[in-house]
């Protein structure tokens, strides 16, 4: 099969659906099927044997790190050659647009997966009036596709109450192999907490630091629980108004980690804090689970979804600075509950793998075109 892929984000970036999208690409290309990847400039030219085509980007003036790009005409072109199958729009908002448009200008089959909940995201940037029109915007581009693809339950419902159309679930997954508790490091943890003692406990954040992933709200728990450390990896635009507000504590900013240096960080911490609550999924969650650690995690329906009502983690309402703080001294205090969760999230992790959910999105692939095939033919009866 040959298939034409558009993406908002990918490598050298890294975010949930970077993860996601490489283990595809890996698993395609394991399969013999050929992939043209349409991405921002910045990219590199090759993935897993997935021609990466690098549209000119610009930063986008609410996240500088993110890099924008819009359709251009070359796009056709290189479309046109490569003869496709179908075209896939990842989480489409700009770029995106050039792959709904060129399937149908080349009567293709169409498949739009979604990532991020943006229209949530307007609240955190002051921006909710701008909520319903995001709505509008993103269920316009969606309904285009012959089927669409939400990352959790919770997420298709929310798709299903604001009009999204043709839904199904592309299951989560998470690399087993590489995120595992024997990676645990001491030279890790002192770089997470380079002031801690060896009782002290550490807490990690993993992610974009970012206005919406709500992490001012753990400083609360620092002033709280004077031993506690917290080590926040990842970068994002909100990081000088977060070393600000976490001045005088023992939080410790490390940047970004990936691969096997992440894997390590996770090993390496007592528990995972998760503040957001406008994920679609949170893959950082599975991650998390994968390595051992419990989970502490503002309540949402896609975390809760996660953590199944809290048999595989602590959930607080994200509300309440009390229930949050009295959460984090709960786990640190208890080793039965922190131990009870940590098996139910083992569970879970050692269910799952990246095989399982590319293995779907082939079979979605191999589904839209026979039924794009059908009703093509069926119009093609009717004009005659």
């Amino acid at each position: 099969m040959r298939i034409a892929m558009f993406t908002e984000t990918f490598l050298p970036s890294t975010d949930g659906i970077v993860t996601r999208l490489c283990a595809t690409l890996r698993y395609l290309e394991r399969e013999g099927h050929e992939v043209l990847l349409f991405a921002p400039s910045g990219s590199p030219r090759e993935y897993a044997s997935a021609t990466i085509v690098g549209i000119p980007a610009m930063p986008f003036i609410l996240y500088p790190e993110k890099r924008y790009a819009l359709p251009l005409p070359r796009i056709g072109r290189k479309v046109k050659a490569f003869r496709p199958d179908l075209i896939h729009v990842v989480n489409p908002a700009f770029l995106g647009i050039g792959g709904i448009y060129y399937a149908w200008r080349f009567h293709l089959p169409l498949i739009a997966s979604y990532h991020t909940n943006v229209p949530a995201y307007a609240h955190h940037y002051k921006l909710d009036f701008l909520e319903p029109a995001l709505w509008w915007y993103f269920r316009t581009l969606h309904n285009r596709a012959q089927l669409n693809l939400a990352t959790s339950r919770a997420t298709l419902r929310e798709l299903e109450k604001h009009g999204f159309q043709n839904l199904e679930l592309w299951e989560r997954g998470v690399d087993v192999d590489l995120y595992q508790r024997a990676r645990r490091s001491e030279a890790m943890r002192k770089r997470l907490a380079p002031k801690a003692g060896p009782d002290d406990p550490v807490l990690l954040y993993v992610g974009r630091l970012a206005s919406e992933k709500n992490i001012e709200r753990i400083r609360p728990c620092m002033d709280a629980i004077p031993n506690l450390h917290l080590a926040i990896v990842g970068d994002g635009p909100h990081r000088p108004e977060l070393e600000r507000i976490f001045a005088g504590t023992k939080a410790h900013f490390t940047g970004y980690m990936h691969g096997e240096e992440l894997a390590q960080a996770y090993a390496s911490a007592d528990a995972f804090l998760f503040p957001s609550t406008t994920e679609t999924l949170g893959l950082v969650l599975f991650e998390a689970m994968a390595t051992g650690l419990p989970i502490l995690a503002a309540d949402s329906p896609p975390t809760r979804e996660v953590l199944e009502d809290g048999r595989a983690g602590f959930i607080f309402n994200p509300n309440s600075t009390d229930e949050m703080i009295e959460t984090v001294k709960t786990v640190m205090s208890d080793e039965g509950k922190r131990s009870a969760v940590r098996e139910r999230g083992l569970q879970i992790a050692r269910s799952l793998d990246w095989e399982g959910p590319s293995k779907q999105l082939l079979g979605h692939y191999h589904r839209v075109c026979e039924m794009y095939g059908v009703l093509a033919g069926a119009v093609q009866s009717s004009t005659r």
